[in-house]
């Protein structure tokens, strides 16, 4: 089981590119995608899932191109996009239903995977209510449950915890981890503490180019020695802010203490932290490239 991008671009109109000469090998496992706003991530992920086509390179899922040979990838693909769209006046059974009969699914098997995701995604007990009374963070439960559906080999998920509470975000982290050992799962996710407890691997992504794909602990490495605290007066915050990358504040009787990423300290006053997965990304961000070995 192996995917393969090989000198992946996307180019719009005006000649915009939304990412560019974009080349890596995923295995099984979990795949964690970074990025800012604009940088590329969910473009990358539609043309994975044969949403949109490549400009220049090539896809290849198990040996078939993906542009070639679409429903290759596409009869074991499970996909939720950010803008995943519902049929507000259909409840959650029925929608699941009229999609798993879109996708082939008979209709025992299909009634039984169902009332599984159903349960899986906390939702069996609100199965016969509108989708268009649900909360957001209900609907978007719903769309995990749609990727699930086929019981994928690949399953892409782009902001899969947005709107969802803190229990939901850690049982949707737990089904992750569960599914990743036999499948590819591809995730992307601004929210890093999401990437960071569920990702075997971790892709980077900036101005639409790869800047780093490798395992958490190789992220980390990059930013040791280069994270910083020290407390400084509020009245300072915001020169502080233009100044320094700043991975956190907090606020203290003495002041505020902020968390910087850096070369070298700040000021004389700066204590060495251990670095998190946030601090790496950061450190990353703002044109720092990984050391070699």
């Amino acid at each position: 089981m192996k995917l393969e991008i090989r000198g992946v671009g996307k180019r719009y109109r005006g000649n915009v590119w939304g990412i560019q000469d974009f080349s890596m090998e995923v295995g099984p496992g979990v795949l964690g995608l970074l990025g800012p706003n604009g940088s590329g991530k969910s473009t990358l992920m539609r043309i994975l899932a044969t949403v949109t086509r490549a400009t220049t390179g090539s896809v290849k899922w198990d040996g078939f191109d993906i542009a070639s040979s679409p429903n290759e990838v596409r009869k074991v693909l499970g996909y939720l996009p950010q803008d995943f769209g519902i049929y507000p006046n259909l409840n959650a059974l029925e929608f699941l239903t009229y999609l798993a009969a879109a996708r082939g699914i008979s209709g025992r098997s299909a009634g039984r995977r169902i009332d599984a995701l159903l349960q899986l995604v906390n939702l069996f007990d609100a199965r016969k209510r509108p989708l268009g009374s649900l909360s957001g963070g209900m609907r978007q439960r719903v769309g995990i449950a749609q990727a699930l559906l086929n019981d994928p080999r690949l399953l892409i998920v782009d902001e899969p915890t947005a709107g969802l509470d803190p229990e939901e975000r850690v049982r949707f982290r737990n089904l992750l981890t569960e599914l990743a050992g036999e499948r590819i799962v591809i995730l992307s996710s601004h929210i890093v503490s999401d990437v960071e407890a569920v990702a075997t691997s971790i892709v980077v992504i900036k101005s639409g180019h790869l800047q780093f794909h490798a395992a958490p602990e190789e992220l980390l490495r990059i930013a040791e020695g280069k994270t910083w605290e020290l407390t400084i007066p509020s009245s300072e915050l915001p020169d502080a802010k233009n100044r320094f990358v700043l991975s956190g504040t907090i606020r203290t009787s003495d002041g505020i203490r902020i968390r910087v990423v850096a070369d070298r300290p700040p000021t004389e006053e700066a204590r060495a932290l251990t670095p998190t997965l946030e601090d790496a990304y950061l450190y990353l961000l703002a044109g720092n490239r990984p050391r070699d070995g």
